[in-house]
């Protein structure tokens, strides 16, 4: 699942550069860039017409890309994986428990005797 986010991301953010790069080259309000290529003149490959109609279209073609595959990695982003039980059984099966041995108290550690009439209350050690 990773790398097929890794390649949707790679082809987002192509589209996005190949955007920017044609709507920079359109001749227009705000991107001029497009005089300096010579797509105002009339005897270009396209035509005069045409070339507007071969960049914009390309743009919109770019864009479409680029929402689709924004829609793309939101939907895998946001996929929930499938369960098939609870946390605890499946970490009864991935790794078992095993029993924990009581610890040995150190040689100098010796617990008190409990107090009279202290049957049911918090035993607390003492040194």
């Amino acid at each position: 699942m990773n790398v097929l986010s890794s390649v949707i991301l790679a082809v987002q953010m192509l589209a996005a550069l190949g955007m920017i790069g044609l709507i920079l080259i359109q001749h227009g309000k705000g991107a001029d860039m497009g005089a300096s290529f010579g797509s105002g003149s009339s005897g270009s490959l396209f035509g005069a017409s045409g070339s507007a109609n071969f960049l914009s279209r390309t743009t919109a073609v770019l864009a479409s890309v680029f929402f689709v595959a924004t829609l793309a990695l939101a939907y895998l982003g946001n996929s929930r994986p499938v369960s098939s039980g609870s946390v605890l059984e499946g970490a009864a099966v991935t790794a078992p428990a095993a029993p924990a041995a009581p610890a040995q108290p150190a040689a100098g550690d010796v617990p008190a005797a409990p107090a009279a009439g202290a049957e049911g209350a918090a035993q607390i050690p003492t040194k």
